[in-house]
């Protein structure tokens, strides 16, 4: 899950081991890879009662493979219902910690092995 959960249920997913870019992948681990980053979008989902499910992938900051699962409520307000997640500002956003996130982490995590 990321260190921010600016929504509730926000996760990244890398590679093992990572690599520098998508396309740095054979054709087999990056379909693994995507196949992988839809059902961490399912069980997120699934998880938390999200309307959808945003996904991201740049790496021009940091230069290795990572995808963003972003959850989108329907009680955001609504001028950020159709804004980016980075619109947020994260700098206010609530830290992972254990108790605060941990039962969401896990709901995330069983849905993932139910798969």
């Amino acid at each position: 899950m990321g260190e921010r959960q600016v929504l509730a249920g926000y996760c990244l997913l890398l590679p093992d081991p990572v690599v520098s870019h998508l396309n740095a992948l054979a054709a087999a681990e990056r379909d693994r890879f995507m196949a992988d980053l839809g059902r961490l979008g399912d069980a997120v989902l699934r998880a938390t009662g999200a309307v959808r499910i945003n996904y991201a992938i740049f790496g021009n900051l940091e230069p290795a493979l990572h995808a963003h699962v972003h959850p989108r409520y329907v009680d955001e307000r609504e001028a950020m219902r159709v804004q980016h997640p980075w619109a947020y500002d994260w700098s206010q956003a609530s830290a992972f910690t254990e108790a605060l996130h941990g039962p969401l982490r896990d709901a995330i995590r069983a849905r993932l092995s139910a798969d």
